[in-house]
């Protein structure tokens, strides 16, 4: 950075939050922060006990190109090819959609519900009496939900669908890294279709579909619309077209699922929810908001056959 004086990491901190506001980038102090700790492979709390000392001079010219990504708009995640989820770490690159925050209130109503209907390997069969249900995430993309459900529920059978081969390799590294690859099955395969063909009873289907109708695209994030893969983005001209025909194929199944849960996108959840109820005859078909507030899922469940 300069010759004359050695910079602190603390000031190279301040000085890089001061270019990425400048060049437009959001949150210009936390992203300076999380390359900082990629960079010197340090925890928050290990960079700020190394506050005080001279920044390495070897490692100033990867730093730079660091910045350089992120004032391009490239998100953070695809740089440091990491995200947190359910606080497990998952690999990320820009094949699959990065995993939101949101997305981690779908798995805990999931595993709620679940449990109370299907049991789990601490507590044995729920109500329903099924020790090991079948579970399917659809789209699974990088595999956080799929693994986060093996993970916190040990007894359940997950497999998990994805329609691009790229996004299933990560989704297969994720469950390795989590310990869970011998008990997470992928099928390349579109929405509920390799479990149709196979003839396969599901008892819960979970899925964050592509919901972005296409006319919203201009009005995206530039580091949504120019580096997240549009596959898992775009729901068709007005977003639900993969809630359309996932709730079709529901018929198709040798039963219905005890459980549905769907993320969906701001202003879609009742539109889900009439889908939901034109598909089957449930017990209760649910809309829960985010922490924002936004109607962000909805759940459908039945507690027998």
């Amino acid at each position: 950075m300069r010759d004359e004086r050695r910079i602190t990491i603390r000031e190279a901190y301040a000085e890089a939050s001061s270019f990425l506001r400048q060049r437009g980038v959001r949150e210009p102090e936390a992203n300076a922060g999380r390359l900082l700790e990629h960079l010197l492979g340090e925890s928050r709390s290990g960079l700020l006990l190394r506050w005080p000392e001279p920044f390495p001079q070897e490692r100033e010219a990867d730093w730079q190109r660091l910045l350089e990504r992120k004032a391009s708009g490239e998100p953070v995640q695809y740089i440091i090819g990491e995200q947190e989820f359910y606080g497990l770490p998952f690999t990320v690159t820009p094949a699959v959609l990065i995993p939101r925050p949101e997305t981690e209130l779908l798995v805990e109503q999931v595993v709620r519900l679940g449990r109370q209907l299907f049991g789990e390997a601490a507590g044995g069969p729920g109500a329903g009496g099924v020790a090991s249900p079948t579970i399917a995430d659809v789209g699974t993309g990088s595999g956080a939900i799929a693994v986060s459900l093996a993970v916190l529920c040990p007894s359940w059978r997950v497999t998990a669908s994805d329609i691009a081969p790229d996004a299933l390799a990560v989704a297969r590294a994720n469950a390795e890294r989590n310990g869970v690859a011998g008990r997470v099955a992928f099928v390349e395969g579109d929405l509920l279709g390799p479990w149709i063909e196979r003839g396969e009873r599901l008892d819960l289907v979970v899925s964050n579909p592509p919901y972005i109708p296409e006319a919203d695209e201009a009005g995206l994030q530039p580091e949504v619309r120019l580096f997240e893969p549009r596959t898992a983005l775009y729901g068709g001209a007005d977003g639900l077209e993969p809630y359309r025909r996932l709730t079709a194929q529901l018929g198709e199944l040798p039963a219905l699922p005890a459980l549905v849960g769907f993320e969906v996108g701001q202003g879609q959840a009742d539109e889900v929810r009439r889908l939901l109820e034109r598909a089957a005859d449930w017990d209760e078909v649910r809309i829960v908001p985010d922490l924002a507030g936004i109607d962000r899922h909805v759940i459908a469940y039945r507690r027998k056959d």
